[in-house]
Formats: structure tokens, sequence, C-alpha cells
């Protein structure tokens, strides 16, 4: 064993070739315990201590041992209910900790998280043979659930944010050329939709915008629309919920050409004859 100067602890190596360190910190409720850590090498053990030397230096408390990833996560993800991200985005946080994260890290202690750990989880999702964007959003929600973890002083450094995410490439968009949309448009004549395919088509719509639309957002006399609400679908089965958009300019009031107007107008009409058919049912 090693001696240090009083408060640098001791480095010593196991009978197994670890090596081990000890050192006392400054614990929550203000007392001081003794820690210890281990690695593959000696120098892996004095950067664990000196870690834990510049926190009481700073007497910042060091991190509980015993919590897990996994415990953390249960907290962190009961928490996001009453955090400002939107249900949709909620929903799919704990989705992806649930699917991807935890079953790969979710028994390691949440101290004891490595680069390395992150790596290999990485490449685990990867194997799975999900989309590039899946890992990214694997890391990406890691990322913020240890960021809280730093906040909170639980851990002392976010080691998803030391590890680069996957490379997602863009796959470039092919709009329908003007010929093609008219065809389209004219094949769904028919259809009881024919006006959501219509305005989808015309504005380039996402979506959830035009899931979310109602009578109220359209103003058919001064030729525009209003988008103001989105429907987004929750993971694992939840439903639908409707709520705002991501940004500000996506909120916008848009001039309807005629062919929406028209198609509107027609499709008024055609709920109008169905509440009449309906009566009283």
């Amino acid at each position: 064993m090693s001696r240090r100067a009083n408060g640098e602890g001791s480095i010593y190596q196991r009978s197994d070739g670890r090596w081990a360190g000890a050192i006392y910190v400054h614990n929550r409720d203000g007392g001081r315990q003794r820690r210890q850590v281990y690695g593959r090498t000696k120098a892996d053990v004095i950067d664990k201590l000196g870690d834990l030397r510049a926190l009481n230096r700073q007497n910042i408390p060091a991190a509980p041992v015993l919590m897990t990833v996994r415990q953390y996560a249960d907290t962190w993800s009961a928490g996001l209910e009453t955090s400002s991200l939107k249900p949709a985005t909620v929903s799919n946080y704990r989705w992806i900790l649930m699917r991807y994260v935890l079953p790969e890290v979710g028994d390691v202690k949440l101290v004891a998280l490595s680069p390395q750990h992150v790596r290999r989880l990485l490449d685990t999702i990867v194997g799975r043979g999900v989309s590039a964007r899946t890992v990214q959003l694997s890391r990406a929600v890691l990322r913020a659930m240890l960021a809280d973890a730093e906040r909170e002083q639980l851990i002392h450094r976010n080691v998803a944010a030391l590890v680069k995410g996957p490379r997602v490439e863009r796959q470039e968009v092919q709009p329908w050329s003007a010929e093609e949309a008219a065809r389209f448009l004219a094949s769904v004549a028919e259809h009881r939709l024919s006006a959501l395919f219509s305005v989808g088509i015309t504005l380039g719509l996402r979506k959830g915008e035009l899931l979310a639309l109602r009578w109220a957002d359209v103003d058919l006399n001064g030729g525009t629309l209003r988008v103001h609400r989105t429907v987004q679908r929750l993971g694992s089965g939840a439903g639908l919920v409707i709520g705002t958009p991501k940004t500000a300019r996506s909120r916008r009031t848009i001039p309807l050409p005629e062919v929406c107007v028209a198609a509107l107008r027609e499709h008024w009409a055609g709920q109008a004859a169905e509440r009449g058919a309906a009566g009283d049912k």
C-alpha cells in the first residue's frame, strides 16, 4: 500500500490484480465517509481519487454509490409529468428508456456509469437493426437524464455528453410534381376526406397539423386557414393528444387557394348532409 498525505487517500493492488483506493469524502448530511474506488490500473484509481479530492476542495458532497441507473431513471421519469415537455415527448422519452437504455445499463451504479458503458449501449442498439435516428434519440434521452443527475450532484460528470452519437443522414425529399399531385387528387375526389388531402397537398401541412384542424380554424370567406395545434400519438398504444406545435414559427395563418376553399365548402356541405341523415342518433 502506498502511503499518502492526510486526506489524499491510499492506493493498493488487490490479490486479483485490480487496483483499489480509498479516501474520505463529504456526504450530503454534512459529515464525512470513506469511499472506495477501483480500476484496472493504478492510473485509473489515481484519476478517480483525483476527482474525489477536487470535490473535497470545493466542499461538494460526493454522489451516493448505491443508486443504480434504473432507480434514478424511475424518479426522473416520474418527474417528467410536471416538466414543460409536451405529453408526446414525455411518452417518447419513457419508451426509449424502457426499450433501449435500461435493458443495457439499468443495473449499473449511477456513479459508475462510464463512457465505455455508453459506447457499448449505442453499439448494442445499432446491432438491433434500428435506424440511426433511434440510436441518436437513445443517447439524447440518456444525456438529458444524466444532465439532471449532474445538476442534482448525484454524479460528477455527464458521460453521455462525452460520447459522440451516430451521424444521421437526412434523406432528400422528393416531392410530387404538379401533374402527379393533380392525378392523386383526381383519384380521391369521391373519398370522404378528399378535402383533407387537398389542403394537405396544396399547403404542405404536416400530418399532425392537418388532423388537428377544426372549422373554427378556417375562414372560407376571407380565404385563410390558421395552424396553431397538432395531433401527436403517444407511445405504447397510449392514444392521441392535441397540443401546440413545437415552435412559434409553426403557428401561422396561411392564405387558402381557391381549390382548397372549394374543397372545404363541399366538405362542409357533406358533413351537414350527414348530420341531417343521422337525425337524433
